[in-house]
C-alpha cells in the first residue's frame, strides 16, 4: 500500500456500523423441529398489514435453530419486553440451552413451544420467504394473539447491547 492511501471501509461495514446505533425491539421466534423446539432472537419483526393481521422477521440462515424456524408452517413470535431480559441473553448466546429444564415453557395445543413468562405472543403461519445471501427474509399471518398486561418497559438492542427504553414522550 502506499503512503498516504488508507484502506477505504467496506459498504458491509458502513452498513454495520450504520445499524449498529439503530435501536430494534426484540422478539423470540420459536418452532417445533424434528428434535424438538427450537428458537432464536430476532431484532427485524415489524408489522406488515392488519387484514390479514400479518408481520415480517429476518432471520440469519447459517443455524439449525434458524433453519428451522425458516421452515416451520407455523411458529411463535414473542415480543420482549425488560422482563424478559434474562430470555434475551439466553438466545442470543451461541451454543446456548434454550427449551431447557430451567426455562419456563410448553407446547400449545397446535404444537409450537411458548415461552410462557412472555407477556404477548403472537401465533403465526408462514406465508413465505426471501432469500438474502445468508439471510432470509420471512412473512408471516396472525393466526392468534395472547397479550396479558405488563408494566416492564420495552426491551431494544443497539450498538452491540441490551438496552432498557425508558419512555420520555416528546410533545
Amino acid at each position: 500500500m502506499s503512503v498516504g492511501h488508507e484502506a477505504q471501509p467496506s459498504v458491509s461495514d458502513l452498513f454495520r456500523n450504520a445499524f449498529r446505533r439503530h435501536p430494534a425491539g426484540l422478539a423470540i421466534i420459536s418452532a417445533s423441529g424434528p428434535d424438538g423446539p427450537a428458537g432464536i432472537l430476532s431484532s427485524s419483526v415489524a408489522s406488515v398489514g392488519i387484514d390479514p393481521p400479518a408481520l415480517s422477521f429476518t432471520i440469519s440462515t447459517t443455524t439449525a435453530s434458524a433453519q428451522i424456524v425458516r421452515s416451520a408452517e407455523t411458529v411463535v413470535v414473542h415480543l420482549l419486553d425488560a422482563a424478559d431480559l434474562k430470555l434475551a441473553q439466553t438466545f442470543a448466546k451461541p451454543g446456548s440451552v434454550r427449551f431447557g429444564d430451567d426455562m419456563a415453557w410448553e407446547y400449545l395445543p397446535t404444537g409450537e413451544p411458548i415461552l410462557v413468562e412472555t407477556k404477548s405472543y403472537l401465533r403465526c403461519r408462514h406465508l413465505g420467504h426471501l432469500d438474502v445471501g445468508d439471510s432470509s427474509i420471512v412473512a408471516a399471518e396472525v393466526l392468534s394473539v395472547r397479550q396479558t398486561e405488563s408494566t416492564a418497559l420495552p426491551l431494544v438492542y443497539s450498538n452491540r447491547a441490551f438496552h432498557i427504553f425508558h419512555e420520555f414522550p416528546l410533545r
